[in-house]
């Protein structure tokens, strides 16, 4: 895929865009959330927190906003990525890297987590999804702060949500509605220094396909790690330190 191919969709190119760029974190929210009034002190994105067994997880954004609410927002073309216990284990992940030793429950912050999702993956025709736990026996809410929202990329009305899942899918920033996302999506596909950045962003999305492979081989259980090394052409090494992460 060349760079001009690109969209906020592809998640190499959504990280670059939305890397060190609060207000572009900022839009995302102000109308997911319907908040126009909302305040991202803190966005960044590929962050990795671990749980308590050391198992990593790589948040496509995270951010914070001005009274602590903590936001995870998540990319997806696949629908396997968007799965609904991906939700809950990222949402749990994120409240067990929140506290500080010592630190009450009570304390806990506010959090989401957000899917944005090229396909309708709850399959309800709807332009968006609020999941929120319930009391079965009087349908009051649970109100334990934590939330997740589905976005369905495929959604294209004549809404600030339907023009922004428009952006997301759009190759062209001229055909772009909101201008701070044309402006970095430009930036990456028509300036020197930025067409360069994701020139070495494409080499890296090799390096991240070929993980993906040997992690791939290696669940599956059924070669060596001497085998895996050398058919993916990576060291033995590597392989193990590959291995660790299962």
């Amino acid at each position: 895929m060349g760079h001009k191919e690109f969209r906020l969709f592809d998640d190499n190119f959504m990280s670059k865009v939305f890397e060190d760029n609060c207000e572009g974190v900022e839009l995302l929210l102000h109308i997911i959330m319907n908040m126009p009034e909302l305040k991202v002190i803190r966005a960044r994105t590929q962050y990795s927190i671990k749980n308590l067994l050391g198992r990593s997880i790589r948040l496509d954004i995270d951010a914070v906003d001005a009274v602590g609410k903590k936001y995870n927002i998540e990319v997806q073309r696949g629908d396997k990525g968007a799965g609904i216990k991906r939700a809950r284990y990222n949402s749990s992940v994120i409240d067990a890297n929140a506290l500080l030793p010592g630190s009450d429950v009570d304390d806990l912050p506010e959090t989401y987590v957000i899917f944005i999702t090229e396909n309708d993956v709850l399959g309800e025709d709807k332009p968006i999804y609020h999941i929120e736990r319930v009391i079965q026996e009087t349908g009051q809410n649970f109100n334990d702060e934590e939330h997740i929202i589905y976005v369905n990329g495929t959604y294209r009305g004549d809404t600030p949500l339907g023009k922004l899942m428009h952006d997301f899918s759009c190759k062209n920033p001229d055909d772009m509605y909101y201008k701070v996302l044309a402006d970095c999506t430009r930036y990456y596909k028509e300036d020197e220094k930025g067409v360069d950045a994701m020139c070495r962003i494409m080499e890296e999305l090799i390096d991240s396909e070929k993980r993906e492979i040997v992690l791939r081989m290696l669940a599956d259980g059924k070669l060596s790690c001497e085998k895996i090394a050398e058919y993916a052409g990576i060291s033995i090494e590597v392989v193990n330190d590959l291995k660790n992460e299962l």
